[in-house]
């Protein structure tokens, strides 16, 4: 996690008030984009002094995009969102429990009613509200107490597990005055690394296994532990498979990559996953959840994790280190060394892995390159990859089948170049988390993966990326159904067509600015990919609907 770098001395604007105050905070943290959804005094507080506001057409997506400001910038440029008090607060609480279920840190600050309603039947109180969904949540009752109230919500925001924090500000506390010293200063990051003997132990046990493989969670972003992770899996040459949220922490098209899985998984992640006779998880939680890696019973595990709080909590470990991956990985590796100074040969395990890909890959090759219609989401997505210049791509999922159908086969190269998430799996969260990577990562071809079921949830939020100059990519697979649900719901959709839904998003897209255009037929594929690049390089936001098959098989590996 990074420090915040922005402004140090910059004051409280001449108006003067404590939304004033809490605005010149943010700048001092480096803030540069609050977004959010009248009313909220710091949109103008914050406005006032050169902070660029965003407003979203819902509220959640403005989370969404808060959540990637924070990944992309690891804290750097911390995401804030901002809310009025009552429906506004109510209509963000998924996107607060959102970013808590995937860890991400966000500065979340709804208008509060003020103080003397605040805990009236019937009103909505945030921090009462959404404690359940934050790492902390409090009020500001008192203009004085602004510095104190922020200092902690950065630092909590900074160290520990990163999940957001929630500050309820009553507006009347907001119109008031500042009348108190503005001597705040950044947040600080401070960093722990695991006992010498359990980095010993560990170090021992790597270099004694056979078969070993290294899981790598969220957490190796989050420190920037990228070449510390290639180090230890090329000293020892030891295969690596990421979490979701861990994707493209390392190079997929490394020999020693085996990939990612969710529940949707390739061959390789699947063969070491069952095979490994010892699994040492970086950076990662291995929380249990069903669109997550599921690790075998009776595994061998080594888990590294900043939060001791994951330790045999869904996966007994053989082994625990509790700490930043980077000062971890950094310590294994010097431990790691001091035993084993020269690097294995890991032509033999590169071979192995590269021959098992192949053989799965051929499984899917008919899908990928299928020329039927409706066509196959496999074949669009195939020919996505084959397209876009992938060393220069931001891309992300929605919740359901474009998460299963992309993350086996997308192979990232660079860092944070995958945003993954499945922890909580609310249809939608994609829109938003691209249009925020774009904004922190304008240089970036920044897409997301959705159906027709996520378009439903957030969609009206494209003419926020028009409106704003968020020229993105939106990869939209229309099957015109909720199709995994088909197995489960058969008689709800016999009787009463319950999964059926239907739309011309194209025109939706075209209706809101975006550049829109659907596409029925695969040789159209390309071609239609290509006019909505020359879009997006002309600052238009584009989608493109592809009329698709209701596909319901995915790798399992």
């Amino acid at each position: 996690m990074r420090t915040g770098k922005g402004v140090s001395g910059q004051q409280v604007h001449s108006n003067g008030t404590v939304a004033d105050a809490i605005a010149a905070v943010l700048k001092r943290e480096g803030v540069e984009i609050v977004f959010g959804y009248p009313r909220n005094q710091i949109l103008e507080a914050a406005a006032r002094i050169d902070i660029r506001t965003i407003i979203v057409r819902q509220e959640r997506t403005g989370l969404h995009m808060a959540d990637a400001m924070s990944r992309m910038t690891k804290g750097e440029k911390m995401g804030v969102f901002v809310m009025q008090q009552g429906p506004g607060a109510e209509n963000a609480f998924g996107g607060v429990a959102q970013a808590y279920a995937d860890c991400v840190p966000v500065l979340v600050m709804p208008q509060g009613y003020a103080l003397s309603q605040a805990y009236v039947p019937y009103n909505f109180n945030s921090v009462r509200s959404m404690a359940s969904v934050a790492k902390h949540a409090e009020p500001l009752t008192n203009g004085k107490d602004v510095v104190a109230v922020m200092r902690r919500a950065f630092a909590m925001l900074r160290n520990g597990r990163p999940q957001p924090v929630v500050i309820e500000l009553p507006y009347d506390i907001l119109d008031q005055q500042f009348d108190a010293p503005m001597d705040y200063t950044p947040g600080k990051v401070a960093l722990s690394q695991p006992a010498h003997a359990d980095i010993e132990a560990a170090a021992d046990a790597l270099i004694a296994a056979d078969n070993p493989a290294i899981y790598a969670g969220q957490g190796i972003h989050w420190s920037e532990a990228y070449d510390e992770l290639r180090e230890l899996a090329e000293h020892l040459a030891i295969p690596v498979m990421t979490s979701l949220p861990g994707k493209s922490c390392f190079d997929e098209t490394h020999p020693l990559a085996l990939g990612s899985g969710g529940n949707g998984i390739n061959g390789c992640v699947r063969k070491w996953l069952d095979e490994c006779d010892l699994l040492f998880g970086i950076g990662c939680s291995f929380t249990a959840t069903s669109f997550g890696l599921a690790i075998p019973a009776g595994k061998r595990v080594i888990h590294a994790t900043l939060d001791p709080l994951d330790i045999d909590k869904c996966v007994p470990s053989e082994l625990a280190l509790i700490g930043d991956a980077k000062l971890t990985l950094r310590a294994l590796i010097e431990a790691v060394k001091a035993r084993s100074p020269h690097r294995r040969d890991a032509a033999p395990v590169a071979a192995k892995i590269k021959a098992v890909e192949a053989e799965w890959l051929a499984k899917w090759m008919p899908k990928c390159t299928q020329e039927t219609s409706p066509l196959s989401p496999y074949r669009v997505l195939w020919d996505l990859q084959q397209t876009v210049d992938v060393d220069n791509v931001i891309i992300t999922h929605d919740a359901g089948s474009p998460r299963d159908q992309l993350v086996p086969f997308w192979k990232s190269t660079s860092p944070h170049s995958y945003i993954g998430w499945g922890k909580s799996t609310q249809l939608g969260y994609g829109l938003g988390l691209v249009m925020g990577a774009k904004l922190a990562c304008p240089d970036k071809l920044c897409i997301n993966v959705w159906g027709d079921a996520a378009i439903g949830f957030t969609g009206t939020d494209l003419e926020t990326a028009a409106r704003d100059g968020i020229p993105i990519l939106s990869i939209l697979l229309n099957n015109e159904a909720m199709a995994i649900e088909l197995p489960i719901m058969p008689q709800a959709t016999e009787k009463f067509r319950a999964t059926d839904i239907s739309g011309d998003y194209a025109a939706f897209a075209r209706s809101l600015g975006c550049h829109g255009e659907r596409v029925t037929q695969a040789s159209e594929i390309v071609p239609a990919l290509k006019r909505a690049l020359a879009a997006i390089e002309g600052g238009q936001p584009a989608l493109v609907e592809f009329i698709t098959e209701k596909e319901t098989v995915i790798s399992k590996g």
